[in-house]
């Protein structure tokens, strides 16, 4: 079995020298941000687009896992995207930013299912707040989680109640932000003969450091490409 990204020797992702910044790409435009713009995007079928990334290096030797995550896209003035950051003691991707999401129980009937029971309960987001709009391709992560990413509008008015045993903490990050590959950071390490490469978004939320990167960077990368298209 080999060593994840996380517990390689002093490996602290945000420490990690910035190979590159994606400033020469065009943002996506504020028109194409809005509810039903990203409505009618998701609604369209034929136009021609590829994930830029859809499997990390496997960094763990077991069956693969389905799960889903919700990109809820709330829909203030200027629309956010709700994140959360993971309690340091779980078991994986402990202490990162990372989308509300899980496992696929052997009940959920679809990825949106469960997608939306995740999120209330990991976070308390209510589906009656959330309007699935469609999903992006899967994206399989190092430790074998073949994730679903399911797009929702989320309307304004909700209360979060963060479960605190898996939940630190939930912040929002203008769309804007993250659809601007000024924001986008290039990263990569040499571990063991194996070269691992990933995004950051490193994020100032009033002073306070959040630094977006791994899974989550790379599935918030893939919706720019799909924005963009």
């Amino acid at each position: 079995m080999t060593t994840p990204l996380s517990k390689i020797p002093n490996f602290r992702p945000e420490a990690m020298p910035v190979l590159g910044i994606d400033s020469h790409l065009p943002a996506v435009p504020a028109a194409r941000l809005t509810g039903q713009a990203l409505r009618e995007r998701f609604a369209e079928t034929g136009r021609a687009w590829e994930p830029e990334i859809m499997r990390e290096h496997r960094f763990v030797d077991r069956q693969p896992a389905q799960a889903a995550v919700l990109v809820p896209i709330v829909q203030r003035a200027q629309p956010t995207v709700l994140l959360t950051v993971r309690t340091a003691h779980l078991s994986s991707h402990s202490g990162q930013i990372a989308f509300p999401g899980g496992k696929t129980d052997d009940t959920d009937p679809d990825a949106a299912f469960t997608a939306l029971r995740e999120a209330d309960e990991e976070v308390g987001l209510k589906p009656a707040f959330a309007e699935v709009i469609g999903t992006l391709p899967t994206y399989v992560t190092g430790t074998a989680f073949v994730i679903t990413p399911v797009i929702a509008l989320v309307r304004p008015g909700f209360e979060l109640q963060p479960n605190e045993f898996e939940v630190a903490d939930a912040f929002e990050v203008p769309l804007s932000f993250l659809m601007d590959p000024a924001n986008h950071h290039r990263h990569a390490i040499e571990f063991e003969g194996v070269r691992r490469e990933w995004f950051s978004m490193p994020f100032d939320d009033g002073g306070r450091k959040r630094f977006i990167w791994g899974a989550t960077a790379g599935m918030l990368r893939n919706l720019y490409r799909y924005l963009s298209a």
